[in-house]
């Protein structure tokens, strides 16, 4: 693996510094969007339950805000819950465009590095190939071993970067879709808690679907 490095010239380091900075946001954004840190099972159930016994307090909004990224939005709601529905609304369509955003963290760069891995790839391809024509310029084309190095350069760095890229950008569509579906599914439980809490859906249906 080190000769390859060192066959493939030094537009390999920004290629390596680029795969190390990939993984490592793949691998943090594995762990912070997994469903049951973003939208925990039967949370507005539980939420409704403390309102009914009158347990919504703010020790317990506290909790609840700092417990999962739905929990947040449910609890920029909950603040307001003695207000207008359209106030309630407002709070947490405000919160959950700054959880959406901390969700999608990371995510352009990973698509930056899945776009720019393959130009460097192309780069080192263009000065390996440029190195072949001066070789041939200065010694001919009588010894194969000059043509070898520049030839190796272009190959190489082309397949580093494409082997970069391409789980990048598998992994930056894949994170966009987990985004969109965890999304739909905040405004989804939001939006039972809203409707719940100003009467305009039967309390218990509501929370028995949110239950389920």
């Amino acid at each position: 693996m080190l000769e390859l490095v060192k066959a493939g010239g030094w537009i390999m380091l920004p290629i390596i510094a680029c795969s190390i900075l990939a993984l490592a946001i793949v691998a943090e954004r594995l762990w912070s969007l997994q469903r049951r840190r973003v939208t925990p099972k039967h949370l507005v159930a539980q939420v409704w339950n403390l309102h009914r016994h009158g347990k919504l307090d703010a020790a317990q909004l506290a909790k609840l805000r700092e417990g999962s990224h739905l929990g947040r939005i449910l609890a920029a709601g909950l603040m307001n819950r003695h207000h207008e529905r359209e106030i309630m609304k407002e709070s947490i369509e405000e919160t959950g465009r700054q959880v959406v955003h901390q969700l999608e963290r990371y995510l352009n760069t990973l698509g930056t590095i899945a776009s720019i891995t393959p130009l460097l790839g192309l780069l080192g391809t263009v000065i390996g190939m440029i190195k072949v024509f001066s070789a041939i310029m200065s010694y001919g084309v009588g010894d194969p071993g000059v043509l070898a190095g520049g030839i190796s350069e272009a190959l190489i760095t082309t397949a580093a970067g494409l082997s970069v890229a391409i789980p990048s950008l598998m992994f930056h569509r894949y994170f966009t879709g987990r985004v969109d579906e965890l999304v739909i599914t905040m405004e989804e439980e939001a939006l039972k808690v809203v409707e719940v809490m100003h009467g305009r859906r039967e309390q218990e249906n509501g929370m028995g679907e949110a239950a389920r």
